[in-house]
């Protein structure tokens, strides 16, 4: 994996915020996440969109990728692809063990290069969001991000195995728990208990940097 800056100070690129929604009647949660990157918003949507440099920063992906078409990315989520204004924004939904929510991505130019607005929203699952509140996807976006980050900087394809060494590495862990704070203050500050927020956190934590296996051993 590419060398990279203070942990702590990677996840501080983000913002991080939590809102409550509807959506067809029922409650949602939605997580939203923001970032700025040194390069211009073509070379941003090239690589949020392009078949070819998806999996450079994130993981293989498959399927038809334009305006109705339905993508799946290996081992992880697929779905459908239901807006798309480029450079500017698309969004698709985004399924995963029989569960469906939707996934927004807006992109805007600053003097300095290119603002990224990750929004995604689910319906509440209350057991789930107790356990491990936003940091259920926030977390999984942080390392999206920090990949197209890396990206973008030039650094060569992102390997899974790598990634996954230095994630339940001691940077790795440093990163997601700072990743985790700020998100469990976007949680409170959405109206959720601080203790129940706090022990979320640390759940989503060890979801994210226990070693497969290890959680295999539970």
């Amino acid at each position: 994996m590419a060398p990279m800056p203070d942990p702590i100070q990677t996840a501080r690129l983000v913002t991080r915020e939590v809102r409550n929604g509807a959506r067809d009647g029922e409650p949602t949660k939605i997580a939203v996440a923001r970032r700025e990157y040194k390069a211009d918003r073509e070379d941003v949507w090239d690589a949020l969109t392009s078949a070819e440099r998806i999996p450079r920063w994130f993981l293989p992906i498959s399927g038809d990728l334009s305006v109705g078409g339905r993508y799946q990315f290996e081992g992880n989520a697929g779905g459908v692809v239901e807006r798309c204004d480029r450079p500017e924004s698309f969004a698709v939904t985004w399924e995963f063990g029989g569960q469906v929510s939707w996934l927004e991505v807006h992109l805007s130019e600053t003097g300095a290069g290119t603002a990224l607005e990750l929004v995604h929203e689910a319906h509440v699952d209350p057991a789930m969001w107790e356990q491990f509140g936003p940091g259920a996807v926030g977390l999984g976006w942080d390392g999206g991000l920090l990949g197209l980050g890396l990206h973008l900087g030039g650094a060569e394809p992102l390997d899974p195995e790598e990634y996954q060494a230095w994630a339940v590495g001691p940077e790795g862990v440093a990163f997601h728990r700072e990743a985790a704070r700020i998100w469990e203050r976007a949680a409170v500050d959405a109206g959720d208990d601080p203790d129940k927020a706090r022990a979320a956190a640390e759940s989503s934590v060890a979801f994210f940097t226990t070693p497969p296996e290890a959680a295999q051993e539970r």
